[in-house]
């Protein structure tokens, strides 16, 4: 009969806990956070860039419908900020998007003059393979032509991890 050591059934808890589950992120942090920006540094992809996306993580925007939509566009018109022809177009409000695969998804304003003026969104997305490193992927200086800002804290896989650790300290795993 094989002997499982302690520390792999700890290991795996550790695991599923950690990385299996999906987010609900809002879009910069804040639900006020879906505005021109008034500087690069307060732009959604500076946000990005700290945040690791995740296969079936979701996007969630709050916004005042009646004045601003969500555009999700190819990477040609998120560059040139063209609004005439989205994959995607959202408008009430409260909006949220899954991300259904890895790679990057564009979000522009589709206010008047918005975009042009930084209101954009990238986010690259994770491909399950690269899912447990500790190295988020930054959009390349191309993707980042123009202000945007990004993600929220990932309290929730803190609040795994010590669920986690205070199992192993329970039990005395270690």
């Amino acid at each position: 009969m094989a002997v499982i050591p302690r520390a792999i059934p700890a290991f795996m808890l550790l695991l599923l806990f950690s990385f299996s589950e999906a987010r609900e992120i809002v879009v910069g942090g804040s639900a006020d956070a879906w505005k021109t920006p008034s500087s690069q540094s307060e732009s959604l992809n500076k946000w990005a860039e700290s945040f690791r996306f995740r296969v079936g993580d979701s996007l969630v925007w709050k916004y005042d419908g009646g004045k601003d939509s969500v555009l999700q566009v190819n990477k040609e018109d998120y560059l040139s900020c063209n609004t005439s022809k989205p994959i995607e177009e959202y408008k009430d409000g409260n909006t949220k998007v899954m991300l259904d695969r890895s790679g990057p998804f564009y979000f522009i304003s589709g206010a008047d003059g918005h975009c042009e003026k930084g209101q954009k969104l990238v986010v690259v997305v994770l491909s399950p393979r690269h899912r447990y490193t500790g190295i988020s992927p930054a959009p390349s200086p191309v993707e980042l032509e123009g202000p945007a800002v990004a993600p929220t804290s990932s309290a929730t896989r803190l609040q795994g991890g010590l669920m986690v650790a205070l199992w192993v300290f329970a039990f005395g795993l270690f």
